[in-house]
């Protein structure tokens, strides 16, 4: 199968808390002025304030969601890479950018097509087909397909 490339996680991991810290502090900053805004007492101060108050609250959100699915993928990924079920892409003609070649990405598609299509309801060749997807540059798809395998991931680890 492929090479595992082992590279150090722990620039991504600065950056990611630097960027929630940061978020973090925004949030403290906007839930300070929604206060500021609702405590002036003016209908339209108000409604701003709530308004701003739901900016922060949404932040939260996408940053839990966002964070809680980059783990997901990334155990089903190392769980995919210990089973040996990784897609083989080492071999594969690749462009000047890296990207792999159209027709190459499209053969190995057609590939894990075939064996998904066998066993949808496997959350590992529903994960290789997701990343089929991404290689034959269809990222809508993959991200639909990301989703469906780690529901079908979370239901077989309960």
């Amino acid at each position: 199968m492929s090479s595992t490339r082992k590279s150090d996680a722990r620039p991504i991991v600065a950056v990611i808390a630097f960027l929630v810290i940061a978020m973090c502090v925004y949030f403290v900053i906007l839930g300070r002025m929604a206060y500021r805004m609702i405590e002036h007492g003016t209908v339209v101060s108000i409604g701003f304030g709530i308004g701003i108050f739901i900016l922060p609250l949404l932040g939260v959100w996408m940053i839990v969601s966002t964070l809680r699915s980059g783990i997901e993928h990334q155990r089903m990924a190392a769980e995919v890479a210990d089973r040996g079920r990784e897609l083989d892409v080492d071999d594969l003609p690749r462009r000047p950018s890296g990207r792999i070649e159209r027709d190459a990405a499209d053969d190995l598609f057609a590939q894990v097509k075939q064996e998904w299509e066998a066993d949808p309801s496997d959350w590992v060749r529903t994960y290789r087909i997701a990343r089929a997807y991404d290689y034959a540059g269809d990222r809508s798809r993959a991200r639909e397909m990301m989703k469906r395998a780690s529901g079908q991931y979370r239901e077989a680890k309960d």
